[in-house]
């Protein structure tokens, strides 16, 4: 489990920690998500919606390699509109309980899929898996 590293720093803005450690035994996972079903067709539809979608695949991937949510410890955010930060970080904060992950979101031109609204990288330290 991550921790987070207190600090004289305001409390940040956004639902995250400006800092986080985690335990130096495990696994660290990497991945990245868009707002892709089960079918493997985009789900398109509000920021909300994407990131919802995008934070389930994430979960799912997360789950997968034997852990939790609680076990990300940092998130990259790209977004195609600056308007869609509230929407995102409403969401975001949904998924995740106690010691946020550390996190940058960036406004970006475009991604990949023309549609997208969101993709998210997460990084996660799962202990206890070799």
């Amino acid at each position: 489990m991550h921790k987070s590293v207190p600090s004289n720093l305001p409390t940040p803005p956004a639902p995250l920690n400006w800092a986080v450690t985690a335990p130096a035994d495990g696994e660290v996972l990497y991945t990245a998500h868009l707002s892709f079903g089960e079918d493997g067709a985009f789900v398109d539809g509000t920021i909300e919606e994407q990131t919802r979608r995008t934070l389930t695949n994430i979960k799912a991937s997360v789950e997968a390699a034997g852990g939790t949510m609680a076990d990300i410890t940092q998130c990259l955010i790209y977004l195609v509109d600056l308007a869609d930060a509230p929407g995102m970080n409403t969401v975001y904060a949904e998924f995740f309980d106690g010691v946020l992950p550390n996190r940058a979101t960036v406004v970006v031109a475009a991604i990949l899929v023309p549609e997208a609204k969101v993709e998210i990288v997460a990084y996660a330290h799962i202990s206890g898996q070799s």
